[in-house]
């Protein structure tokens, strides 16, 4: 065990863990050079350049050691966490959103499951993936509940990484419904589900970054995308969204295709995920 360097900002999911662990974060089995690990029986995301604030960030002064347990000498009294969304009508959401999609593949090209915004086809291995995004754009279309299921756990553990592209897709898409739906009873059913799924069928790493989707919880750049969506902040929504698909090698695109998906299914659900 080596002391780790100075907190300079933490998620509160992070912060209320290590309390528990009393400042001790340990290496996740089989992933001793992970930036991810364990304290109080949370995981947690431990680093001195993470590139996004989340509730499971631990932003470090400086580097840490791998392959050891971090002692954590003083732990800060209050924590990150999301502000509470401001997403106004899912219709008004969509308008942004469609206003959106070619300022943001002026500046960048996507990845990932993030081609199919555009209307194109996401690239080996992901190319096969493509027709059960498409099956559970049509589920969501629906607006039943019970229909996303079957579609979404299709997707569950599709693709490579600590974090598969279909589960950032599905946790996504959770995640933008749950800005209409968070007091219905039936999607909430659905998040549990879903949660319970991904533990056995993906990462832990994932598993854990997908319940805080499906909970409402994620990284910064989400949360103020949909701020600056609701408040018809065209610009600052185009640079919310540019932090976004920068993480990770597609999960950032991977996780706006979920949004997308989640708040105006219609465009993927046929094939043709270009603006209307």
């Amino acid at each position: 065990m080596v002391a780790a360097p100075p907190i300079e900002r933490i998620g509160e999911q992070a912060r209320r863990a290590l309390e528990r662990s009393g400042g001790i974060a340990e290496p996740l089995a089989a992933m001793a050079d992970s930036p991810y690990m364990s304290a109080g029986g949370e995981i947690v995301w431990i680093g001195a350049r993470l590139p996004a604030m989340h509730p499971r960030a631990v932003v470090l002064a400086g580097r840490a050691a791998r392959d050891v347990a971090l002692r954590f000498e003083r732990i800060p009294s209050v924590g990150w966490s999301p502000p509470p969304p401001k997403a106004g009508r899912a219709r008004r959401l969509a308008k942004a959103l469609q206003r959106l999609r070619p300022k943001l593949f002026a500046q960048q090209a996507p990845r990932g499951l993030g081609a199919l915004l555009a209307g194109g086809e996401p690239e080996f291995p992901l190319a096969a993936a493509a027709p059960r995004v498409r099956a559970l754009a049509r589920a969501y279309a629906s607006g039943e509940a019970g229909v996303v299921l079957e579609a979404s756990v299709a997707l569950l553990g599709l693709g490579a990484g600590l974090t598969p592209s279909g589960d950032d897709l599905v946790g996504a898409a959770l995640f933008a419904r749950r800005l209409t739906k968070q007091h219905d009873a039936a999607w909430l059913a659905l998040a549990g589900r879903l949660c319970s799924e991904v533990a056995v069928r993906s990462h832990p790493v994932s598993a854990a970054l997908f319940a805080d989707l499906a909970r409402g919880e994620s990284f910064a750049p989400l949360h103020e995308l949909v701020a600056t969506l609701a408040e018809g902040d065209d610009a600052g929504a185009l640079d919310a969204a540019l932090r976004l698909v920068a993480l990770g090698h597609s999960s950032g695109w991977d996780m706006l295709a979920g949004f997308y998906l989640g708040t105006d299914p219609a465009g993927l659900a046929s094939g043709d995920g270009r603006a209307r």
